[in-house]
């Protein structure tokens, strides 16, 4: 008899045999498909970002410690308020467009903070110096916009460090002094420069092009002749307090002038040509120190965009030439702003985290808007 379990057809195996491992195919597969993936491991941030990430993180220690001062009275809140207001706008303009949705980090990708907790004003002082020349010397070599955003920072914090200690009578730190001596380098032998082609000509105004960094250097020079030929209107009007630092910073101007003609050469680009004179503001004559500083203080979108755009060299010249120009604006009593060479919208700028609390003043003011 029979056995009707046993069916010794192959096609009939076969399929038996298909469908059991079909069955089992798919019992796999969703086995595979619950056990969740590895999540990837972040990626190294790059110097630039870990820059930015620092000097974030310096401006909110130093913010607390001047915020903390004036709760103690350590120090007159009116002296200390226009710190932590200058620290409330560098954070929010360092936190990026978005903060809330930035990728988590591991602690060690961000350099832990030295400013955190001075001692006193005096130690305050030194935590702004010391951020500031930090927040320099990362501009050296961060990506372009985050550049000059980290220039302009760096040079206020000096700026600040400077007044602050003027103002309580503590030492001024070594770099928060005004430094408003550039050294002019050698001149140096260039190579012949190769005739322009089409497409170098339409790359004019590109951000990192050779083109960008000759446009760049021509604004800085004409920025520079105008600010010395209104010097010498503003020489015979001035008080004799105040004529000896104008001839030294008119000199100043025409070094600098001279070295951005010889950068431009050397970077072959076109002369720029001397103008037989400039149209100064209105009341520039009646009030020539004050005019000075609206001069000085228009020299540093120019310095700011060369920063952004150059690099070696030319970028560490700018930023010479930037902190200079700052420090001779508030010397003729103009506001720098609190990222000299950068325009900020302070109204669009982030909100810093719940919690932090923002101090008067710290909404868009026409000092605050930057220059």
């Amino acid at each position: 008899m029979k056995d009707p379990l046993k069916d010794p057809h192959p096609r009939v195996r076969a399929f038996r045999f298909a469908v059991f491992a079909l069955a089992a195919l798919v019992v796999l597969s969703l086995g595979f498909a619950l056990i969740p993936a590895e999540k990837p491991a972040p990626a190294e941030p790059s110097s630039t970002e870990r820059a930015r990430a620092a000097a974030l993180t310096a401006a909110k220690d130093l913010r607390a410690s001047g915020m903390e001062l004036a709760s103690t009275g350590a120090a007159d809140s009116s002296i200390l308020e226009p710190v932590v207001t200058l620290l409330t706008i560098q954070a929010r303009a360092l936190m990026g467009p978005a903060p809330e949705t930035a990728p988590a980090r591991p602690a060690a990708s961000v350099p832990p903070s030295s400013t955190a907790g001075p001692a006193g004003v005096a130690g305050l002082v030194q935590a702004l110096a010391g951020s500031g020349t930090a927040r320099l010397k990362d501009a050296e070599t961060a990506d372009g916009g985050m550049a000059r955003l980290l220039a302009g920072a760096g040079t206020a914090q000096l700026l600040a460090a400077g007044r602050l200690a003027s103002a309580t009578g503590v030492p001024v730190p070594e770099g928060a002094a005004a430094a408003t001596v550039v050294k002019v380098p050698a001149a140096a032998t260039a190579s012949p420069c190769p005739p322009p082609s089409p497409a170098a000509s339409q790359e004019g105004g590109v951000q990192g092009t050779a083109a960008g960094v000759r446009q760049a250097l021509a604004s800085a020079i004409t920025a520079e002749q105008e600010a010395a030929y209104g010097y010498q209107a503003a020489l015979p009007r001035l008080a004799p307090a105040e004529a000896g630092p104008a001839s030294e910073f008119l000199a100043r101007h025409r070094e600098l002038a001279a070295a951005g003609e010889e950068r431009l050469r050397l970077a072959c680009g076109t002369a720029v040509p001397q103008q037989p004179g400039y149209v100064l503001d209105p009341g520039f004559l009646a009030a020539p120190a004050a005019g000075l500083g609206r001069l000085e203080a228009a020299t540093l979108a120019s310095y700011g965009d060369l920063v952004a755009l150059s690099q070696g060299q030319d970028r560490r010249w700018a930023l010479s030439a930037l902190q200079a120009a700052a420090a001779r604006a508030l010397r003729w009593g103009a506001d720098p702003g609190p990222v000299p060479g950068l325009a900020l919208d302070v109204g669009q700028l982030p909100a810093l985290p719940a919690g932090t609390g923002l101090p008067a003043g710290t909404g868009p003011t026409p000092s605050s808007t930057g220059s």
